[in-house]
């Protein structure tokens, strides 16, 4: 498994969902893992970005998967990206 970084910005639909229905956020992360992807955490952002969830996912295709089937829904966009712990980093280094 593989840890990766989201970066969402909810559409004009998906704040209207999220006001009217607070609880989608944890809905959607139960969606999320019944594709193989583990939600590790989940912050509230102010600024571009509406949320910030670190995921371990198996695989970049189930990271793909997951970002389009998420997207396709037209109340959020995704920008995901690989990570790497900062010891792997150094390693990787040498």
């Amino acid at each position: 498994m593989a840890i990766y970084v989201a970066l969402s910005t909810l559409t004009d639909d998906g704040r209207k969902t999220l006001k009217n229905h607070p609880d989608r956020v944890k809905e959607v992360n139960k969606e999320i893992e019944a594709m193989g992807i583990k939600v590790l955490g989940q912050y509230a952002l102010l600024g571009p970005y509406d949320f910030v969830t670190l995921l371990d996912a198996p695989s970049n295709e189930a990271v793909l998967k997951m970002s389009v089937d998420l997207g396709s829904r037209g109340t959020v966009q995704l920008m995901t990206m690989p990570a790497l712990s900062v010891d792997a980093f150094v390693t990787s280094l040498k």
